[in-house]
């Protein structure tokens, strides 16, 4: 199993290049599945998601191919329409082929998915929104099935803002008879930058980015070219990077419009934000001052960064509240940590942190995939050798980040197991 060695201390500097957002890439390549025509994107992150993903859509019938960055995706004859566990079980986004599946072929056999052990992330509201929809659906031996004629346009209120359900309904209300609303909808940029790509395609989607969705059905989608919007989760990682060694970091590409709320708290625990058409400048001279978040959906403080603030928060000065609302089991990072000399208590949702001098290097092992550069981020604070295990997780969601890191002045290297 590979691992990161860092040597910490290095005080960062210079500019990074943040990639394509893995969690708008993936629903986009699921998106190929609507139509026979060829789906072009761009800026697609080089990461082993993508990968997995590439490799379902290759099983049930799609041509992939492409570059580094540029994917080339034809759904003109699928093979099957079965998503088996064996390629489904390590990511939990395979559940988007079953909406794009079931609104084109009538019907879908999908293997409830696996992926990071944060919190159980049910697909009840996928399945409550298709039944609505008119799918009969039928769970059996690990799998969902769903069959439908046609999908007919409904009105669907989810309970909670699911990123993956709003998508996953979104995507089959566009090739449904009449209109779809879905109420309570996921408003993140990703799902955003989904509905975008449907609308060139020819569906009418109004109101992403809002509570409230409506989708006019259509009978049919065409090809589209597509370029992914940059990753908000990456760039508020190389953020609290620079922050927490006090370095001096251009982040290119930056979606400065998408971490307000990330940006905000950092301003006020001490980092200079400069926000510019280049992207996000983020520094810091003296050591941070300790910050209260609380996470929510969007807009609010997202949870994919909530391990990364808590990083920054250990040397930072003075104690800190963090509280999880997400995910239920998003702390796992923190017994990683306290082996580096953190000192976090966690009282059911919520962890209290009271900052150190400094952190040390220790061996550490990652849980999922933003734990994992939470400890590595710790790592470059700290003093002495940090070497951090089951980098496999952070490999599903950065590409090449050590390399990157490596460029600004971090002491880090992979070994390779």
């Amino acid at each position: 199993m590979d691992k990161l060695i860092i040597e910490g201390g290095a005080r960062l500097q210079g500019e990074v290049r943040v990639d394509g957002a893995k969690n708008a890439a993936l629903p986009a390549m699921a998106a190929s599945l609507l139509t026979d025509e060829p789906v072009y994107l761009r800026n697609v992150p080089a990461v082993v998601d993508i990968r997995t993903m590439g490799r379902l859509l290759d099983h049930l019938g799609v041509s992939v191919s492409g570059s580094r960055e540029n994917l080339a995706l034809q759904a003109s004859a699928l093979r099957c329409c079965e998503a088996p566990y064996d390629l489904v079980r390590t990511m939990r986004a395979s559940i988007l082929v079953l909406g794009p599946l079931i609104g084109r072929e009538g019907y879908a056999k999908v293997s409830f998915p696996g992926g990071c052990a944060i919190g159980a992330r049910p697909v009840n509201l996928h399945l409550m929104g298709l039944e609505a929809m008119g799918v009969a659906l039928e769970l059996r031996g690990g799998y969902i099935q769903g069959r439908a004629k046609r999908l007919r346009g409904a009105r669907i209120y989810l309970d909670i803002p699911s990123v993956t359900g709003t998508e996953n309904l979104m995507m089959a209300a566009a090739l449904a008879r009449g209109e779809t609303t879905i109420e309570n909808a996921a408003r993140e940029p990703e799902v955003v930058d989904l509905a975008l790509m449907l609308n060139k395609m020819g569906a009418n989607i109004l109101g992403a980015g809002t509570p409230r969705i409506v989708v006019q059905g259509t009978q049919r989608l065409k090809g589209v070219e597509h370029e992914i919007i940059g990753d908000r989760i990456v760039a508020g990682t190389f953020a609290a990077a620079s922050a927490i060694t006090r370095g001096d970091v251009l982040i290119r590409g930056a979606p400065a419009a998408h971490l307000e709320s990330v940006l905000q708290k950092m301003t006020q625990a001490g980092a200079c934000v400069e926000a510019s058409a280049e992207g996000i400048r983020v520094s810091a001279s003296e050591r941070l001052k300790s910050v209260d978040i609380q996470t929510s959906p969007y807009p609010g403080f997202p949870t994919d960064l909530q391990a990364q603030f808590m990083a920054m928060m250990c040397v930072a000065g003075g104690v800190s509240t963090i509280r999880e609302t997400v995910f239920e089991n998003r702390f796992m990072h923190v017994a990683e940590l306290r082996r580096m000399g953190a000192d976090i208590l966690v009282e059911g949702p919520t962890a209290i942190v009271r900052g150190v001098d400094h952190l040390e290097g220790a061996p550490v092992m990652a849980t999922d995939l933003r734990a994992s550069a939470s400890l590595v981020l710790a790592g470059l604070a700290a003093r002495g050798t940090t070497v951090v295990s089951r980098v496999y997780h952070l490999d599903r969601g950065y590409a090449s980040l050590e390399s990157k890191l490596g460029s600004l002045g971090a002491r880090i290297r992979r070994e390779r197991g």
